[in-house]
């Protein structure tokens, strides 16, 4: 027998649906973007267009990411449009399996735009670039070392789910086990816009590993979460102020690692910030990318005086340890991972260290929002 009541439900949550996809509209500010994308489609179209090979890579990188807005809110719309047809199709035909197909259907496309929301509090100058992330040991020993490979792990995971490119610049090793120190580069639309949510200090509870009593113990570890800055955007650094050193690389990184002094280590001496870089093949590509990633915490660190009062860069800078933490990983006596800020809550360690952690940086974007 036809359900009517589910059909009513349906049809509300059409109309819920429908203002939502109204305010993705006004948030992605889609008729800008068709215009943008017409703009840059002529410029791709001119003769001259590659006759600056880095200037037309960043055009054409911008319209790709244009254009993925743009698709994807049409597809929504669309998915709108055909959840509407076959609803009215299912009582026409009084259809009862149909309209259990449409259930599904309508609760996929709930959850699709309602991350095409979250997607839309993106709207720091900055979010839509490529993410630097580096980690650091904090107070805990080989444990806190073996916490940040943990986290190398689960951040590696979670790039990869959404199809992010990720590519380790620099690496510590840890003495005994896991890592120091780690920087990292994720590459994708918005990386930055989602990675400055896990900014901070994170802890983690369990029976340790490697202790022979099984006792608990708690470690620490920092992260810190910079935009890839685009070339244009000019920080001035003297030579003099710089400090370069080589020396020969370590770990993983090819037939050319422990063979030549072709990693490269930077010290910017006014700010004492030192930057390092070993995984590329050659020195003058390590010393490269050791620049850009010195150039994005200065200019990140200019960012964070113009807006310390508002707290939304990269916020207080505390010590790696107790009290200090913006997420809890416990893995005894209970399992469960608590962000501090939004006090969200899973039960399912195991899959947050698998890389999901959505509902985290879900739930941070809609707090700074607020």
């Amino acid at each position: 027998m036809y359900d009517f009541t589910q059909y009513d439900e349906i049809k509300s949550s059409i109309f819920y649906i429908d203002e939502q996809i109204k305010n993705l509209y006004d948030s992605l500010k889609i008729e800008k973007l068709n215009s943008e994308k017409d703009y840059l489609d002529s410029k791709v179209l001119d003769s001259k267009f590659y006759d600056d090979i880095d200037d037309a890579q960043k055009i054409l990188k911008k319209l790709s990411n244009i254009n993925e807005l743009i698709n994807n809110y049409n597809k929504l719309k669309s998915e709108l449009e055909d959840l509407k047809v076959l609803l009215e199709l299912s009582i026409e035909e009084k259809d009862s399996n149909l309209l259990k197909e449409i259930l599904k259907f309508r609760n996929n496309l709930e959850s699709k735009v309602e991350k095409g929301l979250i997607s839309s509090l993106l709207k720091d100058e900055y979010d839509k670039n490529d993410s630097i992330m580096t980690l650091h040991a904090g107070a805990g020993g080989t444990e806190a070392q073996d916490w940040v490979q943990m986290l190398l792990r689960m951040y590696t995971r979670w790039a990869e789910n959404r199809r992010y490119k990720i590519q380790i610049l620099d690496i510590l090793m840890g003495d005994e086990a896991g890592v120091k120190s780690v920087t990292i580069l994720i590459e994708g639309l918005n990386a930055y816009g989602y990675t400055k949510s896990e900014k901070g200090i994170h802890r983690l509870v369990r029976i340790s590993p490697f202790d022979a009593s099984n006792r608990r113990h708690t470690s620490f570890a920092s992260v810190e979460v910079m935009p890839k800055i685009d070339k244009e955007i000019q920080i001035e650094i003297c030579p003099e102020e710089l400090r370069i050193d080589t020396f020969r690389a370590s770990g993983a990184g090819g037939q050319h690692i422990n063979k030549t002094d072709s990693a490269v280590r930077i010290t910017h001496i006014p700010s004492g910030i030192v930057v390092s870089c070993q995984n590329q093949r050659s020195q003058h590509q390590n010393r490269d990318v050791a620049m850009t990633m010195l150039k994005a915490k200065l200019f990140e660190r200019e960012r964070e005086e113009q807006q310390a009062k508002l707290n939304k860069i990269r916020g207080e800078q505390k010590e790696i340890g107790w009290g200090n933490q913006i997420r809890s990983y416990v893995f005894c006596p209970y399992t469960m991972v608590k962000d501090h800020r939004t006090n969200c809550e899973i039960g399912n360690v195991n899959a947050v260290m698998d890389g999901e952690i959505n509902k985290f940086i879900d739930e941070y974007l809609k707090w700074v929002s607020q």
